[in-house]
């Protein structure tokens, strides 16, 4: 979807797909949007309560069976575990792709872990294909006059072209780059708290050789789940930022994390995206 600044400000219906890194600001603007009558789809929430959600229970189960005591309960159906996944509260998609190496230290063994990557990647295809269905529900069960796709941060990994073409024909694509400053925070926040990711498999397999070699590892099961996130996040950004280069390229429009900080409310977010067209408009 291209369009000058004037076509934008003559929409009824604004529909816009935010891309970029997780920690840039896309669900905090999607969550001061949708205190202003936006629809907020999230990615990540579709996966986990549709795609992923039985996959996701049967994690858990899995632990639980482990404990004698509960063990015995889920097995004569005296008990019953559910999600409580919420467009806030998105930890047990993330529990659920989990981290590789030892399972003492509660990582998964290569084989479940790319069974998982492989789940989620096929989740998150058809999470975003269903953008162009909430689009319809939003406006007309639910009466949003405006539309926000929060997508997760490995859309620039999926790979699947049809994707993208389903975006571009439904909603304007923002993506929102991140600040030289914005990145350096990024790679301290993995540091510090290192998240499960989403990998490529051919990304995946070449840096656990370059990594198992540097740690002089002779099998996963000897890989600290968390030191390997801590090391593979700066090469992972670094690979992804081309490519949600190349998606704004051909796709949508730019603006800066450090643009979106000082977003305060929806006239703030239009103003900033008038900006973006403006600035890309063809010569």
């Amino acid at each position: 979807m291209r369009l000058t600044p004037e076509e934008y400000l003559a929409l009824p219906n604004r529909r816009i797909t935010l891309l970029g890194m997780s920690g840039v600001g896309k669900t905090h603007l999607s969550t001061m949007l949708r205190r202003e009558d936006w629809f907020h789809y999230s990615g990540d929430y579709r996966i986990g309560t549709r795609y992923l959600s039985e996959p996701i229970l049967d994690n858990i189960k899995a632990q639980a069976m482990q404990v004698p005591f509960l063990r015995a309960l889920l097995r004569t159906d005296s008990i019953q575990i559910i999600n409580n996944i919420t467009v806030d509260n998105l930890h047990p998609v993330s529990s659920f792709l989990g981290k590789l190496g030892n399972p003492e230290l509660g990582g998964l063994s290569l084989t479940e872990f790319k069974r998982r990557q492989a789940l989620h990647h096929q989740a998150e295809v058809q999470a975003m294909l269903d953008v162009p269905d909430f689009i319809r529900k939003a406006e007309l069960l639910f009466g949003y006059p405006h539309f926000i796709n929060d997508a997760g941060g490995s859309v620039s990994e999926l790979d699947a072209p049809e994707v993208m073409e389903t975006l571009a024909r439904h909603t304007l694509i923002i993506y929102i780059r991140a600040t030289e400053q914005n990145q350096r925070e990024l790679i301290q926040r993995a540091e510090r708290d290192p998240k499960p990711l989403y990998y490529r498999e051919d990304f995946l397999d070449e840096q656990l050789t370059h990594y198992m070699a540097s740690r002089d590892l002779e099998y996963v099961a000897q890989i600290d789940p968390d030191d390997f996130v801590r090391w593979v996040f700066p090469l992972l950004l670094r690979i992804r930022l081309p490519r949600y280069e190349a998606i704004a390229r051909d796709y949508g429009y730019t603006i800066l994390s450090s643009e979106l900080l000082e977003v305060r409310d929806a006239t703030d977010f239009h103003e900033l995206v008038l900006s973006a067209l403006a600035r890309q408009e063809p010569a």
